[in-house]
C-alpha cells in the first residue's frame, strides 16, 4: 500500500490569522492526505525541524503579514541546508504577483492568493507529489 501524501501546514512569525491555514489543512485532510498543523507563531527553524521529524512531502505556509520575501527565502535556505530539496515548499496569502514570480525563481512552488479554491491546492499537491515521489 502506498503511503499517503504528508503535508505540514504552518503559520510563521507573529501573524495570528490562521483561519485560512485551518481551512486548507482540513481540505487536504478531507482529500486523504496526512496533515500536520503546527499552530501559530512558528519560526522557520521550527517548521523545517518539524518537516524533518514528520518526514513530509510538502510544506504549506500561510502568510498574511507581508513578510513573505523574508520568510520563504529563509525556509528554502534551511530546507536546502537540511537536505529537504525533495520536499515541496508552497503557500498562500497576500502576496503581490511580482513577489510571487521572484519567489518562484528561488524555487518556491505555487503560491495561492485570496480566492484560490481548496480544490486547486489539493490538485497541485497531488500532481506535484505524483511526479516526484518514489
Amino acid at each position: 500500500m502506498d503511503r499517503r501524501i504528508r503535508v505540514l501546514v504552518a503559520k510563521v512569525g507573529l501573524d495570528g490569522h490562521d483561519r485560512g491555514a485551518k481551512v486548507v489543512a482540513a481540505a487536504l485532510r478531507d482529500a486523504g492526505m496526512e496533515v500536520i498543523y503546527t499552530g501559530l507563531r512558528k519560526t522557520p527553524e521550527m517548521i523545517v525541524e518539524a518537516a524533518l521529524q514528520e518526514d513530509v512531502d510538502a510544506i504549506g505556509i500561510s502568510i498574511l503579514s507581508g513578510a513573505h520575501m523574508t520568510i520563504f527565502p529563509k525556509l528554502a535556505s534551511l530546507m536546502k541546508e537540511k537536505g529537504l530539496s525533495d520536499v515541496l515548499l508552497f503557500g498562500g496569502g497576500i502576496i503581490p504577483d511580482k513577489d510571487i514570480a521572484a519567489l518562484n525563481d528561488l524555487g518556491v512552488g505555487k503560491l495561492f492568493t485570496p480566492g484560490a479554491s481548496t480544490q486547486s491546492i489539493i490538485s497541485y499537491v497531488r500532481e506535484w507529489s505524483a511526479t516526484r515521489r518514489n
